[in-house]
């Protein structure tokens, strides 16, 4: 590991790099309501469908005999020195003598899945032993059997996960999936448009008339209804659907008042910047990206409560180096280590104790609530919950006819 100096100074070059999803979000848009309400139940390694994740097949592990592990991700989500060089691959590299391939080819949730899938069902290696998607495509992939249970006796670190997300409803006790990065749902406003005024619940963002028109929801469906299902007092991760139905009745009376300027991708981020999107929803790593520029920027992470989600690291079915992977996983959950990813990237690190190895890297940082939040603040934050094939369809239909309408 370099030293503490070096570390510091690659952290203060990430401010200006873009996040993960201001990269990649505004290139899906609406495209990614419309795919995400297909798949259905997957055979799992070649075996009956049944959705069970029992179903889930393993290849001959050839992790002692090949020193290599696979690693698909989603763009700028890891560290980069100013060579271009990854210092955390590098240390386990150097650790274990395992080569890590990484590659930034998960630009999208359901874009991946469309790749990966054909191979999944016909029992075929995808050519990858570890991968990291979001909360809601990890349920799917649990349930249609197409990942596999980790052995922890290779990830004695795993026991570091933050406690709110050790045992999440999509994967009870975490046996199939560890956390890769985290990120809030919020508010964001700018006090210029406001004037000076603070947006701080769901509330305001609906019915504040002196923000009429300059309002943006997110096209995420999990992380806009996810809210407003928190403002009604709804509890996300055991909703019902007349529920999730009185969330949408609640969003199409404030598009139909003129409140909604309309939903964005990550692309509000401009907007927000320049004051045309007076508040919006917004993610954590996006505004901590615009704060660098301008820190009199406003996120509010409302009182009764807002949404976390993750990217979480999962082991396909028939992966070849699947040990070689949780060792991996294993050393991402140093909290050392997983500091160093924090500084760069600048979302919320799911293991704990990093907070103070990226406060020793980063004072400022490691003061930041949207990427060391305090535990008063992890009690507010709430999965969604996992969908059913079925549900998915139906609740990502009603939400893209008010998107779209």
């Amino acid at each position: 590991m370099n030293d503490m100096n070096d570390l510091a100074f690659r952290a203060a070059l990430a401010r200006g790099l873009v996040s993960r999803r201001t990269a990649v979000l505004g290139l899906a848009g609406l495209g990614v309501l419309g795919l995400s309400a297909c798949g259905s139940e997957g055979k799992g390694g070649g075996t009956a469908g049944s959705g069970s994740p029992s179903a889930a097949a393993s290849a001959e592990d050839l992790s002692d005999s090949e020193k290599v592990v696979s690693w698909s991700n989603w763009p700028e989500y890891i560290d980069v020195d100013d060579n271009g060089k990854r210092p955390s691959i590098e240390a386990f590299t150097k650790a274990t003598g395992i080569e890590v391939r990484y590659t930034e080819d998960y630009n999208d949730n359901d874009e991946f899945y469309a790749k990966v899938r054909p191979l999944l069902e016909a029992g075929d290696d995808t050519g990858r032993d570890v991968w990291c998607s979001t909360d809601w495509m990890v349920s799917r992939l649990i349930r249609q059997g197409y990942v596999q249970e980790l052995s922890y006796d290779n990830i004695p670190n795993g026991g570091n996960v933050v406690e709110s997300l050790s045992d999440v409803e999509f994967d009870p006790g975490r046996k199939f999936s560890l956390p890769w990065q985290s990120g809030f749902a919020g508010i964001a406003y700018n006090p210029a448009s406001t004037g000076g005024k603070k947006i701080e619940s769901i509330d305001q963002l609906f019915n504040d008339t002196s923000i009429k028109g300059r309002v943006t929801l997110l096209t995420e469906m999990r992380d806009t209804v996810g809210l407003v299902l928190l403002e009604l007092g709804k509890d996300i991760t055991s909703f019902t659907a007349e529920d999730f139905d009185e969330a949408i009745a609640y969003i199409q009376d404030a598009k139909d008042r003129g409140q909604l300027q309309g939903f964005t991708g990550n692309e509000y981020t401009q907007s927000l910047a320049s004051g045309d999107i007076a508040a919006c929803i917004a993610w954590t790593g996006d505004v901590v990206q615009l704060q660098f520029d301008n820190p009199k920027l406003g996120y509010a992470l409302p009182q009764k409560g807002f949404t976390i989600w993750s990217d979480n690291f999962v082991i396909p079915a028939m992966a070849k180096h699947k040990k070689n992977a949780e060792l991996l996983i294993n050393h991402y959950f140093d909290p050392e280590v997983m500091a160093e990813v924090a500084a760069w990237v600048n979302y919320i690190p799911p293991v704990t104790g990093t907070e103070e190895k990226l406060a020793a890297l980063d004072p400022e940082l490691g003061k930041n609530q949207l990427i060391a939040p305090s535990e008063e603040t992890l009690s507010r934050a709430h999965v969604f919950r996992g969908l059913s094939d079925e549900e998915e369809t139906d609740f990502t239909a009603k939400y893209q006819a008010i998107v779209v309408g």
